[in-house]
């Protein structure tokens, strides 16, 4: 490859590393082309942008990148997807998902090399399972309001059972 297309691609990257606010890269060695194509299917439904890199070019484009990448470094070793996303743990649970519908029960693919989520690093398969449990920002929106929101259901609920009670009181005073 001529330096000029190795220092676009390298661009591009650094752009899109820009772009998005988490990415994970995974591991896709061992998927046949029936269901890699498959995985860029979920992908694009689930707004995530499945991009094939090299290391060293991947690598070179985190180093544009304001703060520290080193970490990722262990993980930036044989074949690399990256897959980036605007919502924190859609790519963690497209990744299991997936796993689990797959049919190569002894070795599974796609597998989780690193993550950079919520400016956070996450190395290793093994923390798949915390990366699919992280919240996105709307799942937090919701659930404060819904904290929120219960107390002053509670009171509603209180004021309108008393109303009727007192109401009930009142037609039972005004007959006698």
């Amino acid at each position: 490859m001529k330096k000029e297309d190795k220092s676009i691609i390298i661009e591009q990257l650094t752009a899109t590393v820009q772009e998005y606010p988490n990415f994970y890269l995974a591991d896709i060695e061992a998927l046949n082309a029936e269901a890699t194509s498959a995985l860029r299917r979920e992908c694009f439904k689930k707004e995530v942008k499945l991009v094939v890199v090299k290391n060293t070019l991947f690598k070179k484009a985190l180093d544009n990148q304001e703060g520290d990448f080193s970490p990722l470094d262990v993980a930036l070793k044989g074949n690399t997807a990256v897959m980036f996303s605007q919502v924190a743990n859609v790519p963690a649970r497209l990744i299991k998902d997936f796993v689990k519908a797959s049919k190569n029960k002894e070795n599974p693919k796609p597998q989780l090399k690193a993550a950079y989520v919520q400016e956070g690093f996450y190395i290793g398969a093994e923390n798949l399972e915390a990366l699919v449990n992280i919240k996105s920002k709307n799942e937090l929106i919701g659930d404060v309001i819904a904290l929120l929101q219960s107390p002053a259901k509670n009171v509603v609920s209180a004021l309108q059972s008393s109303g009727q009670t007192i109401l009930g009181v009142l037609k039972t005073l005004e007959e006698k």
